[in-house]
């Protein structure tokens, strides 16, 4: 009985790379991952969304989290992949594709093996995860996958980034 219990309270996640550096995401978020392949690039898009693939007849956008995180892009190589995620978007369920330079392995944490995300010292913007796991002598960053691809905030940070096309004599 004991070790059920212990066993229910641990969380899974599936840890991969981005520019040298390894996140995880919640296992029970990940519907599969895919062979890399180049998406169709839409139009007007945010330069983090890479375009879309068909997923068995559904449109799945391709997120490119290195960019979305403003580390450098990596290249593609045979080990890259798509990470199918499920998220909630605006209280509606939602997939999303996300590009990783490679898959690395499914951790088992207890709860107090996670800790607080720092509020200052990582590439990623400390709203976008929810913890830090030590595995060896690194941590692997926890992300909270909603709020790291919340629609609005993949619009609304390249509307901040974009110079305005308005003169201050045409505003």
């Amino acid at each position: 009985m004991t070790a059920t219990v212990t066993s229910e309270a641990r969380s899974q996640y599936l840890s991969f790379f981005l520019s040298g550096e390894e996140y995880g995401v919640s296992i029970l978020r990940v519907k599969e991952i895919l062979e890399y392949d180049v998406p169709t690039r839409v139009p007007a898009m945010p330069e983090s969304i890479t375009g879309v693939i068909n997923l068995r007849g559904r449109v799945v956008p391709i997120i490119d989290l290195a960019v979305r995180f403003g580390l450098p892009t990596s290249a593609v190589t045979r080990r890259s992949c798509i990470v199918v995620v499920e998220l909630t978007i605006d209280g509606e369920p939602a997939v999303m594709g996300l590009i990783a330079d490679s898959v690395s392995q499914v951790l088992d944490l207890a709860p107090d093996a996670i800790e607080p995300p720092p509020s200052f010292g990582t590439a990623v913007r400390a709203d976008f995860l929810e913890g830090m796991a030590q595995t060896g002598r690194k941590f692997v960053m926890l992300l909270n996958i909603d709020q790291a691809l919340s629609v609005r905030g993949l619009f609304f940070d390249q509307l901040q980034a974009e110079p305005s096309s308005t003169t201050p004599a045409e505003a």
